[in-house]
């Protein structure tokens, strides 16, 4: 059974849905997979001068038929409405996203934003997405004017930590890998005991002995347990900017993280997520 088999795209109509299309359709093919687009308009999104001509009720059905004339418009020639269903929902869009996919979707797939607005991606709907979902959610790179490239380049990143989650994440990479023939390439960070000292990577010798042999002993006992024998690079360094940093310097197209399995309190996005997926050069894909 493939681990791709429904796909929620939430488009907002900006140039990033736009840009993020092509990508989203050629993603769905890759993995044999149905695409659902999904719009959530806010009703009470009215001005001062509606309100001075019409009722509330009144502008809240011309918003939603606004927003259902918008959604059935958009790209009907790359996602037919015959087979791709287009969901229209009022509220919160987080919110209405994160509960949707509950219904039989594995994968949701959203642009980031751009500049200074991508900088603040705790406070965007993406943010709230990766902290609210169950299911895995992909996430890319600045896609306001083009998309990231095409996930059939087949060159896979997956980061792993030395805490228990990371046979969890590697065991949907490797899958995900296999289905899609896809080279699966294990990237792990150590942390460098001087903070300001530049990114080396596989410069073993130069780590820690004890640390050294910590990192491949565990790696090499999970790989064991997933029944896998990929490649791996050690990346040495503060671990967000030694992961970043390493992902820039391969021709990756997609890069494999972990997220909190539980939403909690803190939620599910923690603060190395956080990172890799604002500024990882190619989309993140959270599990």
């Amino acid at each position: 059974m493939s681990s791709i088999s429904n796909i929620l795209f939430p488009i907002d109509f900006s140039p990033s849905s736009f840009a993020m299309a092509p990508y989203v359709k050629r993603a769905a093919i890759l993995a044999g997979a149905k695409v659902s687009l999904i719009h959530v308009f806010d009703p009470a999104s009215y001005n001062g001068f509606e309100l001075y001509l019409r009722a509330v009720p009144e502008i809240a059905v011309e918003h939603q038929n606004i927003a259902r004339e918008r959604l059935d418009s958009f790209l009907p020639n790359e996602f037919p409405a015959s087979e791709c269903p287009r969901i229209l929902l009022a509220g919160d869009a987080a919110t209405q996203i994160a509960h949707t996919a509950r219904n039989g979707f594995d994968l949701i797939i959203m642009p980031t934003h751009s500049g200074f607005f991508r900088r603040m991606l705790l406070g965007s709907t993406t943010a709230k997405v990766l902290n609210d979902a169950d299911c895995p959610m992909l996430t890319s790179m600045h896609a306001e004017t083009i998309a990231p490239r095409p996930p059939e380049h087949r060159e896979w990143l997956c980061a792993v930590g030395l805490g228990h989650d990371s046979e969890r994440v590697l065991r949907f990479a490797h899958k995900m890998s296999k289905e899609a023939r896809a080279n699966l390439t294990i990237i792990h960070a150590i942390q460098s005991e001087d903070a300001i000292s530049p990114v080396r990577l596989n410069l073993e010798e130069q780590v820690q002995s004890a640390e050294r042999h910590e990192a491949h002993q565990h790696i090499a006992d999970l790989q064991k347990r997933v029944g896998v024998d990929l490649p791996v690079h050690i990346v040495v360094g503060t671990v967000k900017e030694a992961l970043v940093e390493a992902a820039r310097r391969t021709d990756a197209d997609v890069m494999f993280i972990g997220r909190s399995p539980q939403s909690g309190a803190l939620g599910r996005l923690r603060d190395l997520t956080y990172t890799m997926v604002r500024d990882s050069p190619f989309p993140v894909l959270s599990v």
